[in-house]
């Protein structure tokens, strides 16, 4: 008898333990419009990957395969979201073309030699929390990162001015700027000369796309960049967070190469984002958009929040790029004075046929 509570209670906790990861993955795996606490709620589905270890854990001891293979099909799920198989695929084949510097392996030599010549570009963003971040912080990591692009969401004209005060110029000295007190402001720092090419349309921030002139072998290379800052999704907003991020999935279909960075207050748990990569039509001319940080298997890496409510923290700033630019190095770092971190990435830029 006392073995049978036992393992009463054992599946009883195992229970409890899965239920909310069993409404969360319903929701994520979902496509529906769902309600805006529904869709903050889906962007902490990494997390849930706890809870379903400790479901499986606590069943094990039932010694009833009915109670364990359905909590570990739960975390299975869990961990094929946050690692799938693609990814982790093409991570592997990745390092594989790309040996370790001075290691000679015919094969990472020969694909090295098929590729079109291609421009190496640091790129950078940050979310400003309103012109809160700390301007020297700001300028530091460029300096020392030698990011070649940045990219400020919430740039207030307090902090644009800090930025000159503290040399960000010299460093980065052609910019578009649309600075602003609030939320409303944005730029694009570059070391190269940018020019204006559109914004994105029905966006509630200014959301410009530039164009960037770079060099790879005396061959050029063109880049449009788009500063992203989306509507977060509160209540009254989920719509107006939808079309934006249905907006820059059109962007995917320009051809050439594409960089799409900043604060896309979605997660790759959305399945409004991952639509966004793939495009209105499915795909891209070259195929779908490519999340850096999802490329080097960092979802569980957060970008917010660094400061503010205690919150497990979750990756709404973004890296994107086009099918044929290749990003490496990507990091993120906390800055003081805001709550997002600043996201960093290498990119290869190749040249145009």
């Amino acid at each position: 008898m006392k073995s049978r509570s036992s393992s009463r209670r054992w599946h009883l906790s195992s229970a409890l333990c899965a239920a909310p990861v069993v409404v969360v993955s319903v929701f994520r795996a979902v496509p529906a419009p769902w309600p805006a606490p529904v869709v903050q709620l889906v962007a902490f589905t990494p997390w849930f990957v706890l809870p379903a270890g400790a479901a499986l854990l606590l069943a094990l001891p039932a010694r009833r395969p009915w109670a364990a293979l359905p909590a570990g099909a739960l975390l299975a799920l869990q961990l094929l979201w946050l690692f799938p198989p693609d990814r982790v695929a093409d991570r592997f084949l990745a390092r594989q073309a790309d040996p370790p510097h001075g290691e000679q392996q015919s094969t990472g030599q020969e694909q090295a030699a098929t590729r079109p010549p291609a421009a190496e570009l640091k790129v950078m963003t940050l979310n400003a929390w309103k012109g809160q971040a700390d301007a020297a912080e700001v300028v530091r990591l460029v300096r020392e990162n030698g990011v070649s692009l940045l990219a400020v969401q919430e740039l207030s004209p307090a902090l644009e001015k800090r930025l000159d005060a503290e040399g960000l110029g010299a460093l980065l000295p052609h910019r578009i700027s649309r600075s602003r007190d609030g939320a409303g402001g944005g730029a694009v720092y570059s070391s190269r000369p940018i020019v204006p090419l559109d914004s994105v349309d029905g966006s509630a921030f200014h959301t410009p796309t530039v164009q960037l002139e770079l060099d790879a072998g005396g061959r050029p290379v063109s880049l449009a960049v788009t500063n992203v800052h989306t509507k977060a999704p509160v209540w009254g907003r989920a719509g107006q967070w939808r079309s934006e991020l249905a907006a820059l999935g059109r962007l995917a279909a320009r051809r050439g190469n594409l960089l799409l960075l900043g604060d896309f207050n979605a997660t790759l748990d959305h399945a409004e984002f991952r639509q966004m990569l793939q495009g209105p039509e499915g795909a891209g001319p070259g195929g779908p958009l490519v999340d850096a940080g999802a490329a080097a298997l960092a979802r569980l890496v957060p970008t917010w929040p660094m400061d503010g409510p205690p919150l497990p923290g979750v990756v709404i700033d973004h890296i994107v790029t086009g099918p044929q630019v290749r990003s490496g190095g990507y990091s993120v770092l906390p800055v003081a004075g805001t709550d997002h971190a600043a996201v960093l990435a290498t990119l290869s830029v190749p040249a145009e046929d």
